[in-house]
């Protein structure tokens, strides 16, 4: 499963990859990958790679990143700055995108998602599930 992860700096990507990875049951750092470009998180049942691209100033450093591999069916992969790699990216099977409320004196974040996929769909469903408190 791809999830591309937008929004502005300082939006909350890496907290929600952090919830996300802890949902899972990860109990160790959790690091940002912006110099590294990817934290890798090995589950039992799937492996699971956070990217961040936003240091990329050229699409074509994903050719010479070599991170193609990592994006197979056995796989997670959030990807924050998915727009740094244009068209080079497989599309996601989910698309989160973390804005700033419109008043800056206001709490809190807005999420945006979208479902690409069946598998999307499928993960979709589940979330809005949860968060109306399973009565979806």
């Amino acid at each position: 499963m791809v999830v591309a992860l937008s929004g502005d700096l300082g939006a909350g990507k890496t907290t929600l990859a952090r919830g996300c990875l802890r949902a899972l049951g990860w109990a160790g750092p959790v690091k940002s990958p912006t110099y590294a470009l990817v934290e890798y998180y090995p589950f039992s049942s799937l492996y699971f790679y956070h990217f961040d691209f936003y240091r990329f100033t050229d699409s074509s450093e994903w050719e010479t990143a070599g991170l193609a591999e990592c994006f197979r069916d056995d796989a997670v992969c959030m990807v924050e700055w998915p727009e740094r790699v244009a068209g080079l990216l497989p599309r996601p099977d989910l698309a989160l995108t973390l804005t700033h409320p419109a008043d800056p004196s206001a709490p809190g974040r807005r999420l945006t998602l979208a479902a690409h996929s069946k598998a999307g769909e499928r993960c979709l469903r589940a979330m809005t599930s949860r968060a109306d408190g399973g009565m979806a």
